[in-house]
């Protein structure tokens, strides 16, 4: 019977070590595979990158000689002068864009100087009108520079021929109030009130009384703008008056205020700034809409707007 109990208990104890044995086991062979099972490496210093995310992408643009506008449109940053579309050389910014209108501007005014006028202004000569601009018919090119005298004398017409030669376009009137009064949405490209001499408008003598003695006879003279007064000139190079710039983003448009009216995109006829002489102090609402789309004296200049273009 002791013999017996032995073996019970013997057998008792052996199913009670198996068990713990296989319980060691397997809690043993789980911490042998996990001790066994090589760590996640941490990764390289200088070693390869993952994918990065997408690039965003790139926004419209202008090109170099144009301003961003609100995101949405792009203006020239100075009033234009005109090239030959074909040739490119530079018609003159002192007789009308056409070779009829030129030569007859040019034969009129030849005469016409020596009976208006004190003796110093009929003294005054002509500008030189180049010959080939006498010899064969051309089309008008704009081209926004920075320190040149812009190019007057130019009808609604000529103008908007004149950008889409560029490949752009006149601007509407909300686009060009909008670039006139910059991020800040003021009136004027330098404040919310008009300040004298900021912009190059209202000045102190008007070119036709200097030349003529009579403020409203023969706009279409070609000396108007070679006028100067106490020895500086009323039609400044483009950019020349600092303050009158408008500003977007980094950049800044010149001269939207004074200088020469701008057409816009009206066929009825409509130009906008005022120019040198003109006797406003609207700023960027200032608006002239008393003459057609062909009318042109030497305060009409051009200036030319374009849709953003989409990044190479």
């Amino acid at each position: 019977m002791i013999a017996i109990a032995v073996a019970v208990l013997a057998g008792c104890r052996s199913e009670r070590d198996r068990g713990a044995a296989d319980a060691g086991a397997a809690d043993g062979g789980a911490g042998a595979a996990d001790a066994g099972a090589p760590e996640a490496a941490p990764p390289l210093v200088g070693g390869p990158e993952g994918p990065r995310p997408p690039a965003p992408p790139a926004e419209p643009r202008c090109p170099p000689e144009m301003v961003r506008v609100a995101r949405r449109f792009c203006v020239d940053r100075y009033e234009a002068v005109l090239l030959d579309r074909e040739t490119g050389l530079e018609i003159s910014a002192f007789y009308p864009p056409s070779r009829q209108a030129a030569a007859s501007v040019e034969r009129i005014w030849s005469k016409m100087r020596l009976q208006l006028g004190d003796a110093e202004a009929r003294q005054m000569e002509l500008p030189l009108l180049p010959g080939w601009q006498k010899q064969r018919e051309f089309e008008p090119r704009a081209v926004s520079r920075r320190g040149v005298l812009p190019q007057g004398y130019t009808t609604g017409a000529q103008a908007e021929l004149a950008c889409r030669n560029a490949g752009k376009r006149l601007c509407a009137l909300d686009e060009w109030r909008t670039a006139c009064r910059g991020e800040r949405d003021e009136q004027f490209p330098y404040g919310p009130t008009y300040a004298d001499g900021k912009c190059n408008v209202f000045r102190e003598a008007h070119p036709a009384a200097v030349l003529h003695r009579d403020v409203t006879l023969g706009h279409s003279d070609p000396r108007l703008n070679l006028v100067r007064v106490a020895g500086a000139p009323l039609l400044r190079r483009t950019g020349e008056t600092a303050a009158c710039a408008s500003a977007w983003e980094d950049d800044a448009i010149a001269d939207m205020v004074g200088n020469l009216d701008e057409w816009i995109d009206d066929p009825e006829g409509t130009f906008v700034g005022g120019f040198y002489a003109r006797a406003t102090r609207e700023g960027c609402m200032a608006r002239v809409t008393s003459h057609d789309f062909t009318y042109y004296d030497y305060s009409t200049g051009v200036r030319c707007c374009a849709d953003l273009r989409a990044p190479p």
